[in-house]
Parts: C-alpha cells; sequence; structure tokens
C-alpha cells in the first residue's frame, strides 16, 4: 500500500540529520557511496526525475536530459518548464539527446553534482562522469528507484531532507486523495500491456509503473508473475499465449490513438475477457505516459488524476460484468 512506499522514503530519510545539513555529506547507492563536499551549486542531472526533484525543492539545474519521449521539440517536459517559469528562472541546458552520458557536454556545464538516481548509469560510465564531479547513482538495481527515494535521494544530496521528507508526505496525501475518489479499484487486479515486435510486452512486478500503482492499493495480477517466469521488468507474449494473462483489468500504454486501435483491433486482442468487457483503461499518448512511468515530484499532480480516472472507468467495467 501507499504507506509502505513512505515508510520505506522517511527511513531513507532518517539516515540524515533532520535539520539543514551540514556538508560534507555522504550518500550510499549502488556503486558505492558519494561525498558531496559543499551544498551543490550547479547540478546536472541524467536519467528521469532527478530534474523535476531537484526543482521542486527550490533549486534548477544547470543542465538536464534531452527528453525525446513525451518532451516537445527542444527536448523540455511541460511541467519542468512550467514549475521552472513559476520559479522566475531560467530554463536548465538541455543536455544533447543521448542513450548514454554526453560527456563533454557536461564536463562544459561545470558541475560540482551529477545526480543520476533514477537512471541505467552503468560502473564504466559512473567512473568517467566522476572524474568530472560527484556522481549520486541509483540506490539498487538500473531504473527501479521509486519517485519517494528519488525526492528523498535528491533531498539528502541538497541538504534538504525535511524539505524532501515534507514533499514526499504532501504528494502521497495527494495521491490517497485522488485514489479515494474511485473506491473501485481498490483490490482490483491488473496487468500493463503494450505492443513490442508483434508480441504483447507485458510489465513485469519491478516494473516502477507495476509498483506506483501497487502502492496505489491496486493488486498485480498473479497471472504477471507466472508468465513473467523470473522477468523482473517486462517480458514478451506471444498473441497464442494472450489468454492466459488473466485479470481483472488491464491497463494498456501507446504512444498514439492509431497505434491503440490496431493493436485492440487485432482479433486475438479483441477477444480477450477483459477487452469484450470494455475493462481495459487505454493511456494513449507519450506525454501522459511519461507523467506517470514513474511519477516525478513536479508530473504526478499533472498526470496521476487522469490516470487514475482511466483506470477507475476500466475497474467499473470489469465489476459490472
Amino acid at each position: 500500500m501507499i504507506f509502505r512506499l513512505v515508510a520505506a522514503a522517511m527511513a531513507l530519510m532518517m539516515t540524515f540529520p533532520a535539520e539543514a545539513q551540514e556538508f560534507p555529506v555522504t550518500i550510499p547507492h549502488a556503486f558505492g557511496e558519494t561525498t558531496i563536499p559543499a551544498a551543490p551549486q550547479r547540478i546536472v542531472t541524467w536519467g528521469w526525475a532527478a530534474q523535476d526533484a531537484v526543482i521542486a525543492l527550490g533549486e534548477v539545474p544547470v543542465g538536464i536530459p534531452f527528453f525525446d519521449y513525451g518532451g516537445d521539440e527542444e527536448g523540455g517536459l511541460r511541467w519542468t518548464r512550467d514549475a521552472v517559469a513559476d520559479m522566475g528562472a531560467a530554463f536548465p541546458t538541455i543536455l544533447p539527446m543521448s542513450n548514454e552520458p554526453p560527456v563533454e557536454a557536461i564536463a562544459a556545464l561545470k558541475p560540482d553534482l551529477i545526480l543520476a538516481v533514477y537512471s541505467g548509469l552503468t560502473a564504466e560510465q559512473y567512473g568517467v562522469l566522476s572524474q568530472i564531479a560527484p556522481v549520486v547513482a541509483y540506490p539498487d538495481a538500473p531504473w527501479s528507484t521509486s519517485w519517494q527515494q528519488t525526492i528523498a535521494i535528491t533531498g539528502a544530496a541538497l541538504g534538504k531532507p525535511e524539505a524532501a521528507a515534507g514533499l514526499v508526505g504532501d504528494l502521497e496525501q495527494f495521491i490517497t486523495d485522488e485514489t479515494a475518489k474511485y473506491p473501485e479499484v481498490a483490490g482490483a487486479s491488473f496487468a500493463g500491456i503494450a505492443e513490442y515486435n508483434g508480441e504483447v510486452a507485458v510489465y513485469a512486478g519491478l516494473d516502477s509503473r507495476m509498483k506506483f500503482l501497487e502502492d496505489a492499493g491496486l493488486v498485480l495480477a498473479p497471472s504477471v508473475t507466472e508468465l513473467a517466469q523470473g522477468e523482473n521488468f517486462y517480458f514478451s507474449l506471444s498473441y497464442e499465449l494472450f489468454d492466459q494473462l488473466k485479470s481483472d483489468l488491464l491497463i494498456s500504454y501507446f504512444e498514439t490513438p492509431e497505434a491503440d486501435a490496431a493493436f485492440f483491433s487485432n482479433p486475438v486482442v479483441a477477444a480477450q475477457p477483459q477487452v469484450a468487457a470494455g475493462a481495459v483503461a487505454h493511456v494513449v499518448g507519450a506525454e501522459l505516459i511519461n507523467a506517470i512511468s514513474p511519477p516525478s515530484a513536479l508530473s504526478l499532480r499533472w498526470g496521476y488524476p487522469k490516470y487514475i480516472a482511466l483506470i477507475a472507468e476500466a475497474a467499473r467495467a470489469a465489476a459490472a460484468e
């Protein structure tokens, strides 16, 4: 449930002083630990969500990633731009679009801290970036950091653990309040799907958006775990085996209405009990998908009301069967 992640985030924060931190501060992560000698003034973020955590805590990074998925033509995200504008600040430099950290562009910004809290940073990349500035990576596995952890770790790095704790609490309450509008979603079993290489892509238990929904009170369908066969994030399922994916409802993710329509017009897909009953939450559009996959400190308020309303509609259809 939601409060399990609150406890985890608070436990992480308890490893740091309750008041504004005195530097230096040392933060553990998957590649060891990093010492930040003084309050950072020039922060570069890499991966997803860290830039929003920094901004939500009152600072503006000097550099952020290019967001091709869900971003505008320049690679900026709507909620990030809105928040920076509300602060009356200049928008950060957007780094060149790349699957790997653009080392030269990052170095040119002369950062004194690089945050890659929710990312796929490799050990080699961590070593290279550490020659530029202190780097804080993800706490455990790549792409598995919860949004609560992202805020907590960012708050520790900025010397603002209390502000981070307050932000987590406020956002958790926002989720609770929004979810309470739709009691029908509580306990509903779900499976998250898309299409990939001519097969059904199913999101497994460690995928951040699945964990997010579990903590909002839904239940990841046991069939997902059974069919995953040890895959932690996602797996492919042939259309012939699609009927083994049993759940109260399906949550699908497609970038365009055309892609969504093409997938669900497949006779095999259309024949699935959840689809035939209308128990599908059609999450369409890269911007909305980005906002809740998983949410960030800024995107959550923008995306979650839309997301949970779609899920509730599917849950009502499932309950009507």
